[in-house]
């Protein structure tokens, strides 16, 4: 089956499987696991942090950066659409005890005069601000320039906030801004960023920022249950995937720019942005508004070889990875162009 529902559905690659079949391990929990001691110092090496520390996943690393820099009872600054509150199960307020507050921010852009209208001090009716959180590349598939994270960056330094930048493909938005991955992460105070999605590892993310940031953030993922012990396997995965992933990305996004331009040559369909940035396309087709059409849709193009989500809030979206090669793209056009025309499904 071709697999178009997210880069979350990468497996890892043969040589992938190899390493981890043969990883050094030992128990990570007393800092005895050499390749996880590898990964945590490739993963920093390469953001210019001063540490990192291996996490299951996304979400327990944005969640455990909030533990980490937000006392209990504080407020954290997040944009409306982000990750951290869509798709997060609310769990800032479980893990941190914290109180997030959302900003206006279209595409994943935070504005300095939006982030002014929500900082707030200690006052006998409201939360104290503790952090801010940003995200790059945004889960709309969209890259925030670099210029715009300048703008929060500056505003958290008046404030004297840090800045949490979730970071889960910064690869791909690295590649889509022409620049280092260092380069966005130096707008941040911790970043969390995935190992698997595009980057093909099987399992597990880094968390990286300040050294005693990290120490904490150590202690505090034992208190969530994030010590893994002879995780050398999973990290064997981890460091070939950024040692060999990050340059693959660019043909990634090639084929999503093909794929979007198809798409937008079918009758009906609207892509969401004219600009396809990274892996994502989002786009509308009318029909699939009423439910046993869309999912009719799905069972379309499962019959044909396809896995597709149904649309949330009007959109579908296809998401190219590393196993979605020249023969699969044109596999998913063809089908698309059958399904897609007016009644089809």
């Amino acid at each position: 089956m071709i697999d178009i529902r997210s880069d979350t559905v990468t497996k890892p690659t043969p040589a992938m499987r190899k390493a981890m079949a043969d990883a050094e391990v030992g128990d990570d929990v007393y800092g005895d696991d050499p390749t996880i001691n590898r990964l945590e110092k490739l993963g920093a090496e390469i953001l210019e942090k001063e540490a990192a520390v291996f996490v299951p996943s996304g979400t327990f690393g944005n969640q455990l950066a909030l533990f980490t820099w937000a006392k209990r009872g504080t407020e954290v600054i997040v944009g409306e659409e982000a990750h951290i509150i869509q798709h997060e199960a609310g769990a800032a307020s479980v893990i941190a005890g914290v109180q997030t507050r959302t900003i206006p921010a279209p595409d994943g852009r935070i504005s300095r005069k939006a982030l002014e209208g929500r900082l707030r001090k200690r006052d006998l009716h409201y939360p104290p601000t503790s952090l801010i959180c940003l995200e790059n590349a945004h889960s709309s598939g969209h890259v925030v320039p670099l210029r715009v994270m300048d703008e929060a960056r500056s505003a958290a330094d008046e404030w004297k906030l840090p800045i949490h930048l979730d970071g889960a493909r910064i690869f791909n938005a690295a590649c889509a801004l022409g620049v280092e991955a260092k380069e966005i992460a130096r707008r941040a105070d911790s970043v969390m960023f995935c190992l698997s999605k595009g980057l093909c590892a099987p399992v597990g993310s880094l968390l990286a920022g300040p050294k005693d940031f990290t120490a904490e953030a150590r202690m505090k993922r034992k208190v969530m249950g994030g010590g893994m012990r002879q995780a050398g396997i999973l990290a064997a995965a981890g460091i070939l995937a950024l040692q060999d992933h990050p340059k693959l990305l660019a043909e990634d996004h090639a084929r999503a720019k093909k794929l979007a331009k198809a798409l937008s040559e079918i009758e009906g369909i609207t892509i969401q942005s004219e600009n396809v940035e990274t892996n994502m396309v989002f786009f509308a087709w009318p029909p699939a508004g009423d439910e046993k059409t869309a999912a009719s849709v799905v069972e379309c193009f499962k019959a044909k070889g396809i896995v597709i989500n149904g649309p949330e809030s009007g959109l579908f979206r296809f998401v190219t990875h590393y196993w979605i090669g020249d023969k699969e793209l044109e596999t998913i056009i063809q089908v698309s162009r059958e399904v897609f025309k007016t009644g089809a499904a």
